[in-house]
Formats: structure tokens, C-alpha cells, sequence
């Protein structure tokens, strides 16, 4: 009977395909396929999507239901997925609606959120979560973990406290989705909840959450609590070592994190390609070239590990901080694989930190899809070296193809809650007494001699416009944040969406010797720890 239904579907494929695009997508299946009727409905269903084809969507949902699939978990979630993307929300919601007037059980309901999930249909997924009577913690697990995936850090952590205050006990997976997302958000009180939290709930730990526990540490700037765990607990896989090591990477500790290595190689623990892409980050943002050289090398001659694009990145972006653009450009030149559009972007990156408008332009020309980092780039490398006609015409461009420079975005936590700062911003209920802290700190760094970098500014405005635009950038007002609501002598702790420019850096350097305040902040490369005047980068970032 299954047998005669394929053929039957096959047959109404093959009608179809001469009048539908979605039906040519699945025109090619195989004969295994074929067999299995729900595949054939569930690839019909994804042609839906991206075509917007909702005849078929429609006749596909009839054909389900008329073959007695209509309570199949995944292609109802296949269903409810073709007539959102088809812009049919209420037929989606209808059908969101009749699942749970089904006698579907737990297992089927979680079977259908596990598939809004795989496909990142997070509110379809959410539709469905808040409907469902019954939850497991597979549940809980499918839908934090399905925020974590999409980057919606906050919701997964609210539904992780929704979780907590419910009947249902966290377990391994669940602080597995839970780590990376504390890590994300690089909040360190958040960091410490989570592990006695892990204690609390007696939570057996393996190789994976260990990993996770010293990567959320370090991300989160417990560099020294991350040490710690990282030498009380059983180190017998890889990925406990690799995280060790990156952690230390992106707290510029190059010299401890080539320690870690020795010791794992003394342990016997064999490294692979993760451990190699550790150890060249971490020389690169020291500046050791000699020795970021010598690790890909070993990687390749004594490991017999093939290096691919990420390890080739790693190798240009060590050289062309060095400022050793030519060499870096002979690498890219070299490659036995194509070099891919972020390998171009890193070397555009070490073309503006040394000022060569000349490579930045190389770079630009191999980069097939702008984007508004590329334009500000080559556009601040040709301030730096005052061709102001050139940054010009950087600037036209973007406005022809309606480019617009990535707002940054910088946040730390206060209160339990993360405050968010945008350039300019002005909608945080404390704007006025935040602004009151950073007129008083950016008159007193003048009067320490602190000079703005306005070439960074790319806008065609005055001077004085140009300066007022450097002063209130995103990490100024939250550190005009924390300084309103800390006492003396208090760590202040920024996370910041992209690189904290020169002006910035070289800003917070002076404010930290002037209120002797350390500073930490986590751009989106590296940490920086302020401190009497200095940076823990060394001014090499």
C-alpha cells in the first residue's frame, strides 16, 4: 500500500513539475527516496520556503492529510514553516493550533519543536513551547539550546530561569547551552551562579562541560578561576587543553598559553588542529612571529595536519600585525586552497593598522561582497595617510550602494540586568547623569593632554563635529555608566560588539591612571585590562 502511495505521489510530482518550481526541486529524488513518502512531502515543503510557493504549500498539506501524515511531527513542522515563509502566519498558527487538539503525546510534541529549531524558526518554536501542556527537560534543553544557536542570548537565559523555577531539574545538556551563552554575554557574576549552580544540582561534569566551564571563564575575564579548574580537573581530552589554551589567547597571555602546550605534549596528549589555531591566535596578538611561524610548521610537518583556511588566516593575521605585509600577502599568494573572503578581510585589517593604502586596495579588489567593515577600513587607511580625495570617494560608494557603518554596541552588567550603549544614546533612563560623568572625565583628559584621533571620524563634518561624534562612542558612555555606579577602586567590566578603536583605547589607558580604576574590557578580538596607565595588549592589538 506505501508502496502504491509513492508511485502515486511520484506521479503527481511529475505533473506538478511542469507547472511548479517547487515540484522541479524535488523532481531528481532517488528511488530510496521515493519509498518514503514523508520525505518526499518534507522536501516539497522546504521547496515552499524558498520559493513562497504556496499553491503547492497548500496542495502538499492536503496531500498529507489525505495519505495520514497529518500528525507526523516534522512535517507538521515542515507545514508550519512553508506557510510562514510564505507570509501565511494565520494558516500557520491554525495549524500550530490543531497539533495540540491531536492526542499527540510529549515525545511527538518535542519531535516537532526539535524541528522548528533545526530550521531556526525560533518564534514558530516558541508558539508551540508556550502552548504544550506537558515539558521535559528535553523540551526545556530544545528551546534554550535553540535560542543559543540563533544568538538570542537573553531569551535563553530567561528561559533557563523560567526553567529553575519550574518543576523540571536542569541536567548536563542543559548547562552545555547554558555555558556558551554566559560566555557570550561575558558576565562573570553570571559565570560564578551557573558553577555553583552545577555544584548545587550535583551535576556529573565530563570532558565536554569542563571545556565549556574554563571557556565561559575566560570569555567572561576569569582568566585565573578558568587556571584554576583547568589544573584541579582530569585533563585526558583534547578539548579540555584547547580551551585552556584560547582562553589564554584572548587574554593576550601568549607565553602561558605556549606553557599549556608543553605540558600537554608532556602528558602525551595529542593536539589537533584546534590546539594549533590556539596557539598561532595567541602569538599573533603578542607579536611572537618566530614562534606563531615554528607552530605551523609543527602542525604541518610533525602532526601531519593539513591547514585550512582558519589556520592560513591565523598565519596572515600573525604577519601583518607584525607589520610584515609582504610576507603576509606571499602566504595568500602560496595557499593550495583558495583563500576565502575572511583571510582578505584580516589582511585588509593589518593594510590599515600600518597605514599601506596601496595592499588595502589588493585586499579590497579580492573581497567580491562589501560590507560596511571593508569600506571603513580602507576609507580610515586613506585618512591615515591624508588622501582625503580617496576617502572621499570610499564614502560616495557606500552611500551609493546604501552602505552604512556597524553601529557598535557596548553593555555591562548592573544590577542583574545588562545595560546596552549605542553611539550617541541617549535612551537610557540615567542618560542625563551618565552624560553629566563623561563630560567631567573628557575635560579633565584634556586637560592631561589627551588629543582626540579624529581621522578615525568618517564623516564629511567639522572639526568640532568630528569630536563630539569620537566622545560619545559606545564604550565611553558605558564606562561613564559604571563609574556613576561603582565606588572607588571597583573592577569595571565592558563586553563591546567590534574592536574598540585607537581613540577609545587610548583614552581609557589615561582614565584608569587618572581615577585609578582598572578597566576591563572584551572587544571583539581580544581582552584589554587598563590599569595605571597602561593596557595588558601593550598597545598591540
Amino acid at each position: 500500500m506505501q508502496r502504491h502511495g509513492a508511485r502515486r505521489i511520484g506521479s503527481q510530482i511529475e505533473v506538478g513539475v511542469k507547472r511548479s518550481h517547487s515540484f522541479c526541486a524535488v523532481a531528481s529524488l532517488s528511488a530510496h527516496e521515493l519509498n518514503k513518502d514523508d520525505q518526499i512531502f518534507c522536501h516539497l515543503l522546504e521547496a515552499c520556503k524558498f520559493s513562497s510557493d504556496i499553491r503547492t504549500a497548500t496542495e502538499t498539506h492536503t496531500r498529507i492529510i489525505r495519505f495520514g501524515y497529518g500528525t507526523h511531527p516534522s512535517l507538521v513542522a515542515s507545514l508550519i514553516s512553508a506557510y510562514s515563509h510564505c507570509d501565511r502566519l494565520n494558516d500557520a498558527y491554525k495549524v500550530v493550533d490543531q497539533v495540540f487538539s491531536w492526542s499527540v503525546n510529549l515525545v511527538a510534541l518535542n519531535k516537532t519543536l526539535h524541528s522548528f529549531i533545526k530550521s531556526r524558526d525560533s518564534e514558530l518554536a516558541r508558539k508551540v513551547f508556550d502552548k504544550m501542556p506537558d515539558r521535559d527537560v528535553v523540551t526545556w534543553n530544545s528551546m534554550i539550546g535553540g535560542y543559543a544557536d540563533n544568538g538570542r542570548f537573553q531569551e535563553a537565559l530567561s528561559l533557563f530561569k523560567l526553567m529553575l523555577s519550574s518543576n523540571v531539574v536542569p541536567n548536563k545538556f542543559t548547562f552545555a547551552s547554558v555555558m556558551p551563552v554566559c560566555a557570550k554575554l561575558g558576565s562573570l557574576p553570571l559565570a560564578k551562579w551557573l558553577h555553583q549552580l552545577m555544584i548545587d544540582k550535583r551535576i556529573e561534569v565530563n570532558y565536554i562541560l569542563i571545556a565549556a566551564m574554563i571557556d565561559m571563564y575566560s570569555k567572561c575575564g576569569g582568566i585565573e578561576a578558568a587556571k584554576t579548574i583547568f589544573e584541579r580537573v582530569q585533563r585526558d581530552d583534547v578539548s579540555v587543553w584547547n580551551s585552556m589554551i584560547n582562553g589564554l589567547a584572548i587574554h593576550g597571555f601568549a607565553r602561558d598559553a605556549i606553557a599549556v602546550f608543553s605540558k600537554m605534549d608532556f602528558e602525551g596528549i595529542t593536539p589537533d588542529a584546534i590546539t594549533f589555531l590556539g596557539l598561532m591566535s595567541a602569538c599573533s596578538r603578542s607579536g611572537l612571529v618566530k614562534e606563531g611561524r615554528h607552530y605551523f610548521n609543527l602542525m604541518k610537518h610533525r602532526y601531519l595536519i593539513e591547514p585550512q583556511h582558519e589556520h592560513y588566516g591565523a598565519l596572515v593575521d600573525l604577519l601583518g600585525r607584525a607589520g610584515l605585509l609582504e610576507e603576509a600577502y606571499a602566504v595568500i599568494a602560496s595557499m593550495p586552497i583558495e583563500p576565502d573572503v575572511i583571510i582578505w578581510r584580516v589582511y585588509l585589517s593589518a593594510c590599515r593598522t600600518h597605514k599601506n593604502p596601496g595592499m588595502s586596495e589588493v585586499a579590497i579588489a579580492n573581497i567580491s561582497r562589501l560590507r560596511s567593515g571593508d569600506y571603513v577600513l580602507l576609507s580610515n587607511t586613506y585618512c591615515s595617510q591624508q588622501q582625503w580625495d580617496s576617502a572621499q570617494r570610499v564614502r560616495e560608494m557606500m552611500k551609493k550602494h546604501g552602505v552604512s557603518k556597524k553601529k557598535g554596541i557596548s553593555w555591562l552588567e548592573w544590577g542583574g540586568r545588562f545595560h546596552h550603549f549605542r553611539s550617541g544614546d541617549r535612551s537610557h533612563p540615567e542618560t542625563e547623569a551618565i552624560f553629566e560623568v563623561l563630560g567631567g572625565l573628557l575635560e579633565r583628559a584634556k586637560g592631561e593632554g589627551f588629543v582626540p584621533k579624529k581621522e578615525l571620524v568618517m564623516m564629511d563634518v567639522s572639526e568640532e563635529e568630528k569630536e563630539e561624534n569620537l566622545c560619545h562612542h559606545s564604550e565611553k558612555l558605558a564606562l561613564a555608566y559604571g563609574i556613576l555606579k561603582t565606588g572607588p577602586g571597583t573592577e569595571i567590566r565592558i563586553s563591546k560588539n567590534l574592536r574598540i578603536c585607537d581613540d577609545c583605547h587610548n583614552w581609557f589607558i589615561l582614565v584608569s591612571r587618572m581615577l585609578n580604576r582598572v578597566i576591563l574590557v572584551r572587544d571583539r578580538i581580544r581582552f584589554h585590562r587598563f590599569e595605571d596607565g597602561l593596557c595588558s595588549c601593550g598597545n598591540y592589538w
